[in-house]
């Protein structure tokens, strides 16, 4: 395996730390600045819509240029915001330096899937993708959990402080491991990765993602109200609970990769769908401890499954052109955890209870299932015919 996997791996693993940890936090974070769960949810709505600013405007600003420094430099902002966060005294300020640390997400994960793809032979871009995601499950299986547990103890403050040290790691790991790849700047440019779009198969892939992984999202971004308050757990057993659904999140990405790498439309397909019948068994099931914990591995894994899938998609009828159409599906994503996110809240601030946003995420999940049969069956009609080229 190149050793660049695992810088990008190390830098994913800090990313999704900040976007995931705050969800066990909430209710901390909620009380500390006094706002309520509607407020506190925006710091996840917030940061997920900013991921697609970045995703759009840093990919396209930097597409010409090389691909480490830019990694490197993404990092830095990632570690301001994450500071900032960590020392505002105020409800505003903390939004800030959430929005600053995901202007890097978004450009992060796009640039990088690109440079995952770029050190692997065509039949395992998909696995590759999956191995530097593999450090966003990490931070679900390892990190939200005991960076929750650091926030319960010694304050919502010294997460973001523990964050923002990981940030340095993954910089010096990012500057020592990933190689300066061989690009021809003149083949790049802005208008070529534009013409990505012309594709509809781009546009279909990117409503897939956005719907299902804004089901997901809209059953997981108030986890903790519904595990305490439905399901009666104890806030203090949060952070071991969500050691399931990182544990599903790994075993999803590792397994859709690999499928990914056979039959990308087909694994798509089957993850979504079991998506939805896992959201619709937890929403009937929520009060029950044993199938709350089953439930919550399984979202993780179904839920997750379809990154490498839908990221390796998205490339593939993008054809030589990848990068921001990357940086765009990476955007996509985020605009699901932000559809989740707001759909969830409303159900709650509606008075249908902390069963609502389970209920609600099988919904936009049906959304999703329903556009990614379109997608496959437009797809029989009108197969690809460009692939993705390697850029070194």
């Amino acid at each position: 395996m190149p050793l660049g996997l695992i810088a990008l791996a190390l830098g994913a693993f800090g990313i999704g730390l900040t976007e995931f940890v705050i969800m066990g936090l909430l209710p901390e974070v909620a009380a500390d600045f006094a706002v309520s769960e509607a407020a506190a949810g925006w710091l996840i709505s917030g940061y997920a819509l900013s991921v697609v600013v970045g995703a759009l405007g840093l990919t396209a600003a930097t597409v010409r240029l090389p691909r480490k420094p830019v990694l490197a430099g993404l990092l830095l902002l990632f570690i301001i915001g994450n500071t900032l966060t960590a020392v505002a005294a105020t409800y505003e300020v903390a939004m800030l330096g959430r929005v600053i640390a995901a202007l890097c997400h978004g450009a992060f994960f796009g640039i990088g899937s690109v440079v995952a793809a770029d050190l692997v032979p065509a039949n395992k871009k998909a696995g590759a993708i999956a191995i530097m995601f593999t450090g966003l499950t990490a931070a679900n299986v390892l990190g939200v959990p005991f960076g929750t547990f650091l926030g319960q103890q010694a304050g919502w403050r010294s997460t973001f402080w523990a964050i923002s040290g990981i940030g340095v790691i993954a910089l010096i790991g990012i500057l020592a491991l990933v190689p300066v790849l061989k690009q021809a700047a003149e083949a790049i440019s802005l208008r070529s990765e534009l013409g990505a779009f012309k594709s509809r198969q781009v546009w279909l892939s990117l409503g897939v993602t956005v719907l299902g992984y804004g089901g997901m999202f809209g059953a997981f971004t108030y986890i903790a109200y519904t595990l305490t308050e439905v399901s009666g757990f104890n806030s203090h057993t949060v952070p071991w609970l969500l050691v399931l659904f990182g544990a599903g999140l790994f075993a999803g990405n590792w397994l859709g990769g690999r499928m990914a790498d056979k039959n990308i439309d087909r694994t798509l397909l089957i993850f979504i769908g079991a998506l939805l019948v896992v959201l619709i068994a937890f929403g009937a099931l929520a009060t029950s401890q044993v199938a709350t914990i089953v439930a919550l591995f399984l979202m993780g894994g179904f839920g997750f499954g379809t990154v490498p899938g839908l990221q390796s998609r998205i490339m593939r009828y993008a054809g030589s052109a990848p990068t921001l159409a990357s940086g765009a599906n990476i955007g996509a994503f985020n605009v699901g955890n932000a559809l989740g996110a707001w759909a969830g809240g409303m159900g709650i601030a509606a008075g249908l209870g902390y069963t609502s946003p389970i209920w609600i995420g099988a919904a936009i999940t049906v959304a999703a299932l329903l556009l990614m049969l379109l997608a496959m069956n437009l797809a029989k009609k009108a197969p690809v015919v460009a692939e993705l080229t390697p850029a070194n």
